[in-house]
């Protein structure tokens, strides 16, 4: 039978314990991961329990299945870093919204705009010509 835990789910679970290295996470059916300390955040972590508690709910990446020992690595930072790529993503392509006055950012309407663009472009001065 197929393990039904993957590398590159993305699976919730709860915190059963931590300890200096990492923190461990029931994933159900009877199945624990290890959150190495290295794959908590991007940051520093001198800590664990600044970042996480038992009984904490969790939603994290598998790394990696052992299929003879079936050790689990699981990952919060993976997650991490795939919000922050589909945010540059998603700003690069100008979908985000802006709150207030869309003139406190630097946009006029087009329509507004357009007469002084030809003007810059020096069409009018061509056509008249």
């Amino acid at each position: 039978m197929q393990d039904p835990i993957q590398t590159g789910m993305v699976v919730k679970g709860k915190v059963t314990g931590i300890q200096s290295y990492g923190a461990f996470v029931s994933i159900g059916n009877d199945r624990q991961g290890l959150i190495h300390i290295s794959e908590i955040t991007d940051r520093y972590v001198q800590n664990i329990r600044d970042y996480l508690n038992v009984g904490d709910e969790v939603t994290v990446k598998v790394l990696s299945v052992d299929e003879k020992s079936g050790k689990i690595s699981l990952s919060l930072k993976a997650l991490e870093q795939q919000a922050d790529k589909m945010t540059i993503h998603f700003n690069k392509i100008g979908n985000h919204r802006f709150n207030g006055n869309p003139d406190d950012h630097g946009f006029q309407p087009l329509k507004e705009k357009l007469k002084e663009w030809i003007e810059q472009s020096g069409v009018k001065r061509a056509m008249k010509k």
